[in-house]
């Protein structure tokens, strides 16, 4: 019962991805989930997945290439990490198309295109459209035994992420609801939902036709090795007792981030934190095996930082992600009472995260600022801002708004005096907010979504950093191999996703740059262990 080819630790989709490609290429294998339901983070996200000349865009006519993907990459990543990370970036592009392609033909996932162009179109290899796919909704009844496993979200899985995009399921949710109501009722008929639940439940689905296994509440505690030094099994706590499980080919830690464990955030991410977005199982296990095993830790101050509203998982506080920041009559401001990004900005979270040279945070705490126009922009926001009383402060003047907020007042009436000036030359001459592709994207066919904060009572409220998943952790080469310090690769463990020191950290390439690279380092370093690892 315990001796398998490959350990896969972990059930989210770089977990899936590796293991899937594992059997399917004539292996035994096992998947330990340490919590009590499967899908990991994956299966609570909106499932927008980035992937660069895949064969549905192929199949629609849509120009793309490799080569294209990778001079988008170089002209928008970090400059600094081109030394670090370009031989994983041309890794990711080389691999992520068949990725996909695989899966289509090994799992009930029926892709499609959604209409979300690259954030940064402008740079070279930028493209409008067809890099972000996402699957059609899937009846969760497909699982069997594990029907009722299947993590759920604190998002509304029962519209696919294209419709969610489509509809714009936010501001008009009820609007939204009458247009695709029939497949709402028929969803519900059959326990389907889209989104991360229909990613999870094809990619769980293909593992089991493949003969992969799982096994819940199994928490992995240690890494064994044989007398030469290589990783060759996992030692297991499961209902009390520990047990030794043999990994003759490999083990991949795909466990997920460290967002849950407050000792690790405290260190790699000092300042406040409003809400974690991802499920409480994601304590950093796999950095921590990782690093018992001898591997370096790199990455760890990368994470998936998006403003989230308030909501309850699991018992507890949680967050929801969602782009209210980005509403007419608000602007977000920093500690000290000033602008520092547009607001529209794609990549938001890198702004909430800047460090300065020491690694302390530069804006924070930083906070959302508005009239009470904002409030009525969208439906939504005020149920889920229901789940934090407080939250959100109101005032009849700037002032008194800046004290309660603990702000500078005359530098917060100046910003607001400055953003108001804009408003009324439709030009946000400072942060430049709606004027690239993504951003006028996003306004929704408003022009510039420049609106002034002039009609009281004005209303004010937190918005510091929110993780959906930290991207920090053991150091990989190109074929997913884990490294020590040294830069050798310790014999027979692998990393993918949120395990992993990602090569796609805080500065995200598009919507669906988590799933899409996390899903192809799971692939990649099951290919590694097919091809070398015999």
């Amino acid at each position: 019962m315990n001796e398998f080819d490959v350990v896969v630790i972990g059930s989210g989709s770089a977990a899936c991805a590796a293991a899937l490609r594992s059997a399917k290429g004539g292996l035994k294998v096992l998947v330990l989930e340490k919590s009590a339901q499967l899908g990991g983070t994956s299966a609570m996200s909106g499932a927008g997945i980035w992937i660069p000349a895949n064969h549905v865009a192929a199949a629609a006519g849509v120009a793309d290439s490799r080569q294209d993907a990778l001079a988008y990459l170089h002209a928008v990543q970090p400059p600094e990490l081109k030394q670090r990370d370009s031989r994983r970036w041309a890794a990711f592009v080389e691999a992520a198309p068949d990725m996909l392609q695989f899966l289509a033909e090994n799992t009930p996932l029926e892709f499609q295109l959604v209409a979300e162009p690259d954030p940064f179109t402008e740079a070279p290899g930028g493209k409008v459209f067809g890099r972000m796919v996402t699957p059609r909704a899937l009846s969760r009844r497909l699982l069997g035994r594990f029907t009722n496993r299947l993590r759920r979200s604190t998002l509304p899985h029962s519209f696919t992420y294209k419709e969610a995009v489509d509809l714009d399921i936010y501001h008009h949710p009820i609007k939204a609801g009458f247009k695709v109501w029939h497949k709402l009722l028929r969803r519900w008929l059959t326990n389907s939902g889209g989104q991360g639940t229909a990613l999870m439940v094809g990619l769980i689905k293909g593992c089991l036709d493949a003969g992969v296994e799982f096994r819940l509440e199994a928490r992995a505690v240690q890494l064994v090795r044989d007398a030469e030094g290589r990783i060759n099994g996992v030692d297991v706590e499961q209902t009390g007792q520990t047990q030794r499980i043999e990994a003759a080919r490999g083990v991949v830690i795909a466990s997920g981030g460290f967002e849950w464990n407050p000792e690790m955030v405290a260190r790699h991410f000092p300042g406040p934190i409003d809400r974690i977005g991802s499920p409480s199982s994601n304590e950093g296990d796999g950095q921590q095996l990782a690093a018992l095993a001898g591997a370096a830790l790199s990455c760890m101050d990368q994470a998936n930082i998006y403003p989230c509203l308030p909501t309850r998982y699991e018992r507890r506080p949680s967050g929801l992600p969602m782009t209210f920041q980005a509403e007419p009559h608000s602007i977000m401001v920093n500690r000290h009472g000033k602008r520092f990004v547009s607001e529209s900005d794609f990549n938001i979270g890198e702004a909430l995260d800047a460090r300065d040279e020491n690694g302390a945070p530069v804006n924070l705490p930083c906070f959302l600022v508005g009239d009470h126009r904002f409030l009525g922009a969208a439906l939504p926001f005020r149920w889920y801002a229901s789940y934090d009383p407080g939250w959100v402060k109101k005032a009849e003047t700037v002032q008194e708004l800046a004290q309660k907020l603990g702000l500078p007042a005359e530098a917060l009436e100046e910003t607001i005096t400055r953003w108001n000036a804009h408003c009324k030359t439709g030009r946000d001459t400072d942060f430049q907010r709606g004027e690239n592709s993504w951003e006028a994207y996003k306004a929704h066919g408003e022009a510039t979504r420049l609106k002034p904060i002039d009609k009281p009572p004005y209303i004010g409220m937190t918005l510091n950093r929110s993780i959906l998943g930290t991207k920090g952790g053991a150091t990989t080469n190109e074929r997913g191999q884990v490294l020590r310090e040294d830069g050798s690769i310790i014999a027979g463990l692998y990393a993918a996703g949120l395990a992993m020191a990602n090569p796609f950290g805080t500065r995200a390439i598009g919507a669906g740059t988590t799933l899409g690279p996390n899903m192809t380092w799971g692939y990649i370093a099951a290919e590694t262990i097919l091809q070398q690892n015999r």
